[in-house]
């Protein structure tokens, strides 16, 4: 474990206890140790949406008056960016201000609170809220920083070579479609491309015959750099607003026609699915571990090397994949889990990811989305996808139905969930991701 203590502070206390008493069951995603923010509005209501913070079976309305007599100065600047329906000047006002946020809400929020009768009314409850896109997301990179995920997607493809040259020397990325970055709960529509099967010379315009999910984390930028200017590996986290969870799905037979030479585009760009809540990297701090790299693999370029990415560049944020098929929604069987694996386990860290994407000087703005690509980890069930976990279709999993997948068919909904704990710490969730495919229009 990496030495974090001195990055932590009383917001970090497992012993933090909330006048919110759903928030201090051990089960509770959101505890006061948390508190992510995401952009709401009651369901059904035709108020503005606005920001607000997760605690326990609420979120605190940071557009309530009732806030403010109880803010510092700081946090009440905060407040008045965060309280509005997109995101972005919050995210652009940089760590100081929003962690100024995170303290005096941790403060309010805490079981000594003794004003606490004059803050109720900017509770929410969550099941009366509905939600939105957190930010306008004005570009989206998406990454491949888990070799495991490369190595068992290249062997299907390579079997002598899986993993190329370039993989362990940069971060592997290609820029992505923002339109069509969907809320979880948004259907996601079987998409249609050119296919080429194997015993065919000419491709046909059809369905996609193998769509897949791929279990990732968004990472929102926070503060930009200018263009021209780099951000050195030392200075990322200053640039780093918060971590949802992020599904990328994939039309794997779309993709291995049309990816050739430049990559993926139709395969991709009909859908991201992200979650509605975005942990703050303040929050995640107790979770970091250091990052080393296998033994013989080539050290990072300097411009990808810090001595603090490896004491604390990885991060502890588990995620898990669950199926539920319209079959066994209608037989009330419940989702089953099909895969578990730790961001821990990738090969680049968040730090490299963002020096890599700004070192030609291209310039990253506050609101912009990055994958983390698909977080696969060395055992047979952390493979955070179908293509992997069946072995590109080859060994489809058998469901509680009795049914089987190589991909994924219509009425199929996906559940990504993600959490961070530790022994000394809070266990802190990320909410769901959830998604159910429908039939090709």
């Amino acid at each position: 474990m990496a030495d974090v203590s001195g990055r932590l502070n009383e917001t970090h206390d497992l012993n933090g206890r909330s006048w919110i008493d759903a928030a201090n069951k051990p089960d509770c995603p959101f505890p006061i140790q948390n508190l992510p923010i995401a952009v709401f509005r009651r369901s059904g209501s035709s108020e503005p949406f606005r920001g607000g913070i997760a605690i326990g079976e609420f979120i605190v309305d940071l557009a309530a008056p009732c806030l403010l007599p109880h803010l510092g100065e700081t946090a009440r600047s905060a407040v008045s960016l965060a309280s509005s329906p997109c995101l972005n000047a919050f995210m652009a006002a940089g760590r100081a201000v929003q962690r100024s946020l995170r303290s005096d809400l941790s403060r309010i929020l805490r079981h000594d609170f003794h004003e606490r009768k004059n803050v109720t009314e900017a509770l929410v409850a969550i099941d009366q809220a509905e939600f939105k896109i957190p930010s306008q997301i004005g570009n989206f990179s998406d990454f491949y920083c888990s070799i495991h995920h490369a190595a068992n997607v290249g062997k299907q493809f390579r079997p002598d070579n899986p993993v190329l040259p370039n993989y362990r020397w940069l971060p592997v990325g290609y820029q992505g479609r923002t339109s069509s970055i969907l809320l979880s709960g948004h259907a996601i529509g079987r998409p249609k491309g050119q296919i080429r099967d194997a015993d065919s010379s000419d491709p046909i315009y059809a369905a996609c015959r193998r769509l897949d999910y791929e279990a990732e984390l968004g990472i929102f930028i926070g503060a930009g750099n200018a263009l021209g200017n780099p951000i050195a590996i030392e200075e990322v986290e200053d640039h780093l607003f918060g971590v949802c969870i992020l599904n990328d799905w994939s039309a794997r037979d779309i993709q291995s026609w049309e990816y050739q030479p430049l990559g993926p585009f139709l395969a991709k760009s009909f859908a991201t699915s992200i979650s509605p809540w975005i942990v703050s990297f303040d929050a995640l701090e107790p979770y970091r571990l250091p990052h080393r790299r296998p033994a013989g693999d080539p050290a990072p370029l300097p411009h990808l090397a810090s001595k603090q990415d490896e004491v604390c560049g990885a991060i502890d944020i588990r995620i898990s994949v669950h199926l539920q098929t319209a079959a066994m929604q209608a037989h009330d069987l419940a989702p089953v889990r099909l895969s578990s694996s730790t961001y821990a386990d990738s090969y680049w860290t968040l730090a490299q990811v963002i020096a890599h994407h700004t070192s030609n000087g291209c310039n990253l703005q506050a609101g912009d989305l990055i994958g983390s690509g698909t977080i696969s980890g060395p055992a047979p069930d952390a493979r955070a996808c179908l293509l992997e976990l069946t072995e590109g279709g080859r060994s489809p999993v058998t469901l509680p139905s009795g049914e089987t997948r190589a991909f994924l068919q219509d009425g199929d909904t996906v559940i990504l969930s993600a959490w961070c704990e530790r022994e000394g710490f809070a266990r802190i969730g990320f909410g769901e991701c959830r998604a159910t495919v429908q039939a090709a229009e």
